[in-house]
């Protein structure tokens, strides 16, 4: 397949449309004039994801020519923790039976969304492509990594076996409109939004985070990680590279903040002015975690939101969503 691809006039299937990402790429394609009968969804009611059968039956009715692959099981360090089996078997079933189904169906181009914790805890930062299965994972969140892991191998076995075009990417965390929000089962973004702002709604003095607050984390826009989704989509497989190495592709700002910092930002967009202390009896997950995204770069697209204004749309949107949302303590 030649690169550029084009999206235009291709029918167009973004799996796990509901979610945070998924709900960008649909206003991403639609910035690029894909009509909105080429945009398919399956909602839940009507396609069970991880029912193989299902799949298939929707994938040979629908034939979509591309298929963004967004759905997943998500969730941040609690609930990771607590439901490896789910997040597990969930995650293997509803990409394999994607994948499965693309290749019986011969879809044009699959683009499957991974995430970085599939890197070993230790990697050299920044994180380069090549340091996936060098080293152990992270324990807060291996199940996840280990059913993402499996993802990227299956798109890489497909183009080998059968020369599909099915490519694999890979984000830092993501943050947005859209997100999920529940004060013990959230991402860091997302989890101290709702609580900076329910001490603010309570008059509360003082907020206590997990952690020792030194973690560096990367964090991007979803709406930029759904630009640098359709980017890839158009402007990278791996048939041409002559890599050879069928390779995943990563997605990410290029910038990392302290847990810390991240909280005073937080503090000041939603008003909080109390004081905030770290409790290091809880977990941090790794020191540090940032993406090496020139292979992404290079094909020329780069993130737009810098992080305070990303999180003042994504405050917004809670509080257009979430306003009404009873206090829960983390």
């Amino acid at each position: 397949m030649s690169i550029p691809y084009t999206l235009q006039n291709k029918t167009i299937w973004v799996a796990g449309h509901g979610g945070m990402v998924g709900s960008a790429l649909i206003r991403a394609l639609k910035k690029r004039d894909i009509a909105d009968d080429r945009i398919l969804t399956a909602p839940r009611d009507t396609v069970d994801l991880c029912n193989q059968n299902a799949v298939d039956d929707w994938m040979g009715t629908h034939k979509p020519d591309v298929i963004l692959l967004a759905a997943a099981k998500v969730g941040g360090i609690v609930a990771n923790r607590d439901e490896p089996a789910a997040f597990l078997y969930d995650n293997l079933m509803i990409q394999s039976n994607v994948i499965h189904a693309a290749h019986r169906h011969q879809a044009d181009k699959l683009v499957f969304l991974g995430s970085s914790c599939i890197y070993p805890k230790d990697a050299p930062q920044p994180i380069t492509e090549d340091r996936l299965m060098t080293g152990p994972l992270e324990k807060t969140n291996d199940a996840y990594a280990i059913a993402k892991i499996a993802g990227i191998k299956l798109c890489q076995s497909y183009r080998m076996q059968y020369g599909a075009d099915f490519i694999s990417v890979m984000p830092c965390n993501l943050y947005g409109p859209g997100d999920y929000y529940d004060a013990l089962r959230s991402h860091v973004i997302p989890a101290m939004l709702m609580k900076f702002d329910h001490a603010v709604q309570n008059g509360d003095t003082n907020i206590t985070l997990w952690g020792t607050g030194t973690p560096l984390r990367e964090f991007l826009y979803v709406d930029d990680c759904a630009e640098a989704i359709l980017h890839a989509a158009t402007h990278y497989t791996d048939t041409d590279t002559g890599s050879g190495d069928m390779s995943h592709i990563n997605i990410g700002s290029g910038h990392e903040i302290s847990i810390r910092d991240l909280a005073q930002m937080i503090a000041s967009i939603t008003g909080f002015d109390g004081d905030i202390t770290f409790d290091p009896s809880m977990p941090d997950g790794v020191a540090r975690k940032i993406m090496d995204s020139r292979k992404i770069n290079a094909l020329g697209w780069h993130p737009a939101t810098p992080l305070e204004d990303g999180i003042k749309l994504a405050y917004k949107d809670y509080k257009d969503r979430h306003a009404s949302v009873p206090r829960q303590d983390r």
